[in-house]
């Protein structure tokens, strides 16, 4: 298999080289068009940590902030490797359990990683989630080779993008390669478990018009039991300079996978062998399809005004056997038991304006950015449906419910609407030629609502949830001290607000209910924190936070029925910081022996309930949980590494150190017989890569991650991708070439 794999990628390489290699040269012989090599590619470039204070019509300035610029990485990018691409970005908790990358789970301060959610997450400025007030999960994560850099705003992105507790992530995709009319990169990788990674790109600038566009494709058979997987992305962007002063872009992405899920185990069946895999039958697959139009203008050097029009249409669908682990999938008979199909469809539009105009106050420039956001969402979820005994991926309904009230295909059918308007204004304030302040407040008005079947054909199954509308306004303001010429004091405070999300709009059956006054969750963040940069030697940014989380929405016992409600309030604070010292710098700018740099992200996060509203608190301590760790929220996330780079060559060796979560506001330290609560043991996981240049055009690299070959574990799963304990991937090894022309 690997040496199959292995002639694939070489056979791709020289294919591509050779037609262009032709391309290149019959394009520098013509007379019309002229092109000029490229430079020798060395490992020079220094991109900035941060986001400056004012970028396009956005205000960063008093905001905690990080940049990831993807080709500053020695990362494994063709497995999407986020705990080495975040490898500099303090607290960031990931979830480990989808080795394939298709799904990105981070989150930081104590939130959960579940898909991102959040985050306002965003590809080039626009929303790609699921929907972003009711069902804010993240499916669809670009592969990081088509990526130029990663935006994340914490938790003051709330007033600028979106009432979310954990701020913004923007990933930034190339836009073109270069200024000749045609470039190429190609990066072709294998590994062990059957990894083969594709990834293909042109892109160009003629004249006013530029392009660029991508298709991926990634597949393995998995570090697991029954975890193959395969996942195809394309990309397309098209812009056009009408003058110096008005830009178009048009984009289009399209990814689809097929990913096999192997569920969960229960702790001993951990430790005896984290490969295993109880369930051969589960799959997942998401098609899915972004748009975008941007249109940018510039009035003159200090007013411009941005537009930018999005639209999602996708899916998202499984079918598995989602029984308890300790329920069997075995044959019923001569055939297995049918398996349970679900399928969401999402249709989104949207649309935001925003304008930035400089001014002069006070013998400084100051500057006022203000926008507006129309935003449409629809989701269609249908679940329950009877599937197929088969073992592949087939969404076939292949019978009917039968009852007296009728057959029916799906036991849950459920419609869900988002309306949501909103405005927002920002003014820096440069009061001195150091200090800013940062004022700000949006405006939110959501208008969301859901009706259908939950339990069919229980009588009284169907419900339809009045529409709920409700109009927020959310302030903040920070503020920026210039300390040198390099480096700067920054501190933020920043109102958040999460609507109630459609899970938590329908009960899971009817014998659950809803609180009739169930109220969306809100809270605020602060900063503060020193940042900046000591004579290019030394990069760091040591802050502190404080988040608090009100009306925290949980499901509680009364009357032995489930009533999903308002459970409490958290706060989470702790210290965020990162230091990054370039040795050889602090003797002299060019070193004859290379650079070496050490590193250092460091988080200490207390992330706890500090009240609890169960009315079954009152009588029983043991039901009050105020004091308890929040799920899912490690206390230390630790991130060292160093990377050393001599001309060519690049290596990069990290070093992970999570600490341990419990899973479950009881703070269970024992795992239940479903393994679905439990705390989860704190890991360490190192890492290593390397980079090598050739001419200029070629690289080769390669690494291993989870050099020790950890057997850990990052979350437990309650229902899908399978209840229990998820594994992550033990040693895995690429190897990759690529060219660039």
């Amino acid at each position: 298999m690997l040496l199959c794999i292995m002639k694939k990628m070489i056979n791709t390489i020289a294919i591509l080289t050779f037609i262009l290699n032709v391309a290149y040269t019959q394009v520098n012989q013509g007379d019309s068009i002229k092109i000029k090599h490229h430079k020798e590619l060395i490992f020079t470039e220094k991109l900035p940590t941060f986001l400056g204070p004012i970028q396009g019509t956005n205000i960063y300035s008093g905001k905690k902030n990080e940049v990831v610029h993807l080709n500053q990485l020695d990362a494994d990018l063709s497995s999407n490797n986020y705990r080495q691409i975040m490898a500099k970005v303090p607290g960031v908790s990931i979830w480990e359990s989808d080795g394939s990358g298709i799904q990105t789970s981070v989150s930081t301060r104590g939130l959960s990683p579940n898909r991102s959610w959040e985050f306002n997450v965003r590809q080039n400025g626009v929303d790609i989630s699921s929907e972003v007030f009711g069902y804010p999960e993240a499916y669809f994560t670009p592969p990081t080779e088509a990526l130029e850099k990663i935006e994340i705003v914490r938790g003051a992105g709330s007033l600028q993008y979106g009432p979310q507790f954990g701020g913004m992530m923007n990933y930034i995709t190339k836009r073109y390669l270069g200024a000749k009319p045609f470039s190429f990169e190609s990066q072709q990788t294998i590994g062990n478990y059957g990894l083969y990674n594709a990834f293909n790109a042109i892109g160009g600038k003629i004249k006013n018009f530029s392009y660029y566009g991508y298709l991926h494709h990634r597949s393995a058979d998995g570090w697991r039991q029954n975890s193959q997987y395969r996942t195809t992305t394309g990309h397309i962007s098209l812009s056009y300079n009408f003058s110096p002063k008005f830009n178009a872009t048009l984009e289009y992405t399209h990814m689809d996978y097929k990913s096999q899920q192997p569920g969960g185990l229960s702790d001993s069946m951990f430790l005896e062998n984290a490969q295993l895999s109880n369930r051969s039958r589960n799959w997942m697959g998401a098609p899915w399809n972004t748009a975008a139009l941007h249109l940018d203008y510039s009035f003159n050097e200090k007013s411009k005004i941005a537009v930018k029009i999005f639209y999602t249409n996708a899916q998202r669908n499984s079918v598995g056997f989602l029984k308890d682990i300790f329920i069997p999938d075995s044959l019923n008979g001569a055939y297995y038991n049918n398996r349970q199909v679900d399928r969401d469809w999402y249709k989104n539009i949207g649309g935001e304006l925003r304008f930035l105009q400089k001014y002069n106050l006070l013998r400084n420039e100051s500057a006022l950015s203000a926008g507006i956001r129309v935003y449409s969402g629809e989701t269609t979820r249908k679940q329950g449906g009877i599937g197929s005994v088969n073992s592949d991926f087939d969404l076939e309904i292949v019978s009917q419910h039968i009852s007296s009230i009728g057959s029916f295909d799906f036991k849950k059918e459920l419609q869900f609407t988002t309306r949501n308007g909103a405005a927002f204004i920002e003014n820096m304030f440069q009061l001195t030629k150091r200090l800013s302040v940062t004022p700000g407040i949006r405006l939110e008005y959501i208008n969301s609502g859901a009706f259908g079947t939950i339990d069919k054909p229980t009588v009284g199954s169907s419900i339809a949830v009045p529409n709920q509308v409700r109009t927020v306004l959310l302030a903040g303001v920070g503020a920026e001290f210039k300390a040198t010429q390099n480096s700067n004091v920054y501190a933020n405070f920043s109102q958040a607000y999460r609507p109630v999300t459609y899970s938590e709009l329908t009960p899971a059956a009817t014998t659950d209910s809803i609180d009739s006054n169930l109220k969306d969750a809100k809270g605020f963040n602060i900063d503060f924190g020193y940042r900046g940069t000591i004579k290019e030697f030394l990069t760091f940014d040591v802050g502190a936070f404080y988040l608090f989380y009100d009306n925290r929405i949980g499901t509680i016992s009364v009357n032995n029925k489930n009533l999903k409600t308002n459970i409490g309030a958290s706060v989470s604070k702790g210290i965020e910081s990162f230091v990054e010292l370039d040795v050889m710098r602090i003797f002299s700018e060019k070193s004859k022996i290379g650079n070496l740099k050490l590193y250092a992200n460091v988080a200490l996060i207390d992330a706890r309930y500090t009240r609890w509203d169960d009315p079954a608190a009152l009588v029983d301590s043991t039901k009050d949980f105020t004091g308890n760790y929040v799920e899912n929220a490690p206390r230390t996330i630790n991130r060292f590494g160093l990377t050393y780079r001599y001309n060519r060559f690049s290596m990069n060796f990290q070093l992970n150190q999570i600490g341990a979560v419990y899973t479950d506001a009881h703070n269970t330290e024992l795992s239940n017989a479903k393994a679905t609560i439990g705390k989860i043991n704190g890991y360490q996981v190192m890492d290593i890569s390397c980079t090598y240049l050739i001419n200029g055009k070629y690289n080769v690299k390669a690494g291993v991650n989870n050099l020790t070959d950890e057997k850990y574990a990052t979350r437990r799963a309650g229902g899908y991708p399978g209840p229990g304990l998820l594994p992550a991937n033990g040693r895995t090894i690429y190897f990759s070439i690529g060219v660039k022309f």
